[in-house]
């Protein structure tokens, strides 16, 4: 997965969800099986594959094999796409936040007796 709007659409979709974001930082500890990270939901293992298949054609985990274990794993890389997408938004947001320090900064200093 790179960073084609295609992609950065499913990240963004995948990240969409709070089950899948839970499941994301839940993996952010390290790999578990599908049965440990239904663990903290109350819904069935069916419904957690289906938000592993749309995490994982996401790009955002892998599922492996590992005898009779199916492990996932994080693919933080992934995140790569929305993270630089994210950064023009955030150094928008500074900049604001500058300019309005400044500002105050600038109204205190004529205000001040």
């Amino acid at each position: 997965m790179g960073r084609t709007p295609e992609a950065l659409d499913g990240v963004f979709s995948a990240l969409g969800d709070p089950t899948r974001r839970a499941i994301l930082a839940r993996l952010a500890d390290g790999e578990a099986t599908v049965n440990e990270l239904a663990e903290p939901f109350r819904i069935s293992l069916q419904a957690v594959s289906k938000h592993l298949k749309v995490l994982e054609a996401a790009g955002l985990i892998t599922r492996g094999r590992d005898a009779q274990r199916r492990p996932c794993r994080l693919r933080p890389e992934a995140l790569a796409g929305a993270d630089a997408w994210l950064e023009r938004y955030r150094l928008l947001w500074e900049r604001s936040f500058d300019e309005l320090a400044q500002h105050l900064s600038d109204t205190t200093e004529r205000h001040a007796p």
